[in-house]
């Protein structure tokens, strides 16, 4: 019999390169995640005569309203303030500012008449010594933020979370190995036909058989079956696509400033009526004023570092925070109004049929609905989306299940008492009180 060559030993070398090229892979990996990290910036030096620490707490307790350390508010910037006036100026302007800019001092009051006339609070509570520990907090050089801080990029195809090995070395590692098993399946098939052949083994033809459509057409019970499970299923997809036009749940549209009610309602815990006055009142909760923005931000021109996520870097924020600005007519370095504005085109997100009559007024007054109960829970929400179906099903089902809010609302006390008896209950819901009724909703 011809001898056949030893087919083991390309096996045997094709797992040995598996083995080489994840060592390398791993060696690699552990070599980049052992790289010494670029040690820390070391912090300045405390200012002379004063605890930056406990003057960051004053700075934020009495300050933080009217100044920033690096960007001009209400007031000037506050970093590096001690270079530029004599400290003895500094504890009478703090202590009392109107009464230096009255006996006419010439810095006070240019730094006055600078800062749009803008009066500065007295702080006569403050000590000489909670002063020089304000100034040793401002007189602290900038810290440039760290490389992987909050909103840096991360490189495609990393573990973010650390620690492990990168996804494209598990897929690739994966891919290899199925391109190995593909490999020696053929080899093997190969190796035993030689073998076969050279031993005079004829491999016995497949016998010609019928094609299975040609059976399944000359069977009628089957094709009679396969007929009417494919109209059911056909009608049943077809009812299921129907039914979902005009149902834009979960409608996630990106809107011309990026608004995060995670930070407003969710970090900051802004009320939703706070913003959405009109809801209380009115039949449409309204599209917030830009001067309601502007309450709050005519001083906050920009975010806090904790703020930034991977996904959202603290620039691309204060970049949102300056279309604000660009769209109200805010100049943030005069602390003023330019009147140039620009209109802000909003995305509308939920929009009911023209045919369909609902109220805010009367769900979140009247019933005391929150607003969580049909728009979710927004406080978790960086990009506002339509969270509920808002179908009709979904409201006849919330009416079915909902009470009637009673406290405090005597127009329904006489009807309560005389439908709570025909339908011996003790709460009534929507539906109970007539909330079914077509009329409610349709006219």
């Amino acid at each position: 019999m011809k001898k056949v060559g030893n087919h083991n030993s390309i096996s045997r070398k094709l797992l040995l390169s598996l083995s080489l090229t994840l060592i390398f892979s791993l060696t690699s990996f552990a070599q980049d995640a052992a790289a010494p990290a670029a040690p820390e910036a070391a912090a300045p030096a405390a200012a002379a005569g004063g605890d930056p620490v406990k003057g960051k707490e004053l700075f934020n307790a009495n300050c933080a309203a009217c100044h920033k350390l690096d960007a001009k508010s209400t007031g000037p910037a506050l970093r590096g303030v001690a270079a530029k006036h004599d400290m003895a100026w500094i504890y009478k302007w703090v202590h009392n500012s109107s009464e230096m800019i009255k006996s006419g001092d010439a810095v006070a009051v240019k730094l006055f008449e600078e800062n749009n006339k803008s009066v500065m609070t007295s702080f006569p509570q403050l000590s000489t010594g909670d002063i020089d520990n304000i100034i040793a907090y401002t007189s602290e050089v900038k810290a440039e933020p760290a490389a992987g801080a909050p909103g840096a990029a991360t490189p495609p195809g990393t573990n973010v979370e650390g620690g492990g090995i990168s996804n494209n070395i598990i897929l690739g590692a994966l891919a290899l190995v199925m391109a190995i098993l593909v490999v020696m399946l053929f080899m093997v098939n190969k190796v035993l036909t030689k073998v076969a052949s050279n031993n005079g083994i004829e491999v016995a033809p497949r016998e010609a058989r019928t094609p299975i459509w040609k059976a399944f057409a000359k069977n009628q019970f089957l094709v009679l079956v396969t007929s009417i499970f494919l109209l059911l299923a056909s009608g049943y997809f077809v009812y299921a696509f129907l039914m979902q036009v005009g149902v834009d749940q979960n409608y996630e549209p990106i809107q011309p400033i990026h608004y995060s009610h995670k930070i407003h309602a969710g970090d900051n815990e802004i009320n939703c009526k706070y913003c959405h006055s009109a809801a209380r009142v009115s039949k449409t909760a309204g599209i917030p004023s830009l001067n309601v923005c502007m309450n709050c931000h005519k001083n906050i021109s920009e975010v806090a570092e904790t703020t930034a996520t991977p996904e959202y870097s603290k620039a691309f924020y204060d970049a949102q925070i300056q279309k604000l600005y660009d769209a109200v007519g805010w100049d943030k370095a005069k602390q003023a109004y330019t009147g140039k504005t620009q209109p802000v085109k909003w995305v509308r997100i939920h929009n009911l049929p023209d045919f369909v009559y609902f109220n805010h007024s009367q769900h979140v007054s009247v019933a005391g609905i929150e607003c969580q109960t049909c728009h979710g829970p927004v406080q978790e929400f960086e990009i506002m989306k339509q969270y509920s179906k808002l179908t009709m099903g979904w409201c006849v089902d919330c009416h079915r299940k909902t009470d009637v809010k009673m406290e405090g609302n005597a127009y329904y006390d006489k009807i309560h008492a005389e439908l709570s008896k025909k339908y011996g209950v003790e709460k009534l819901t929507a539906a109970q009180m007539g909330g079914l009724e077509c009329g409610k909703c349709h006219y």
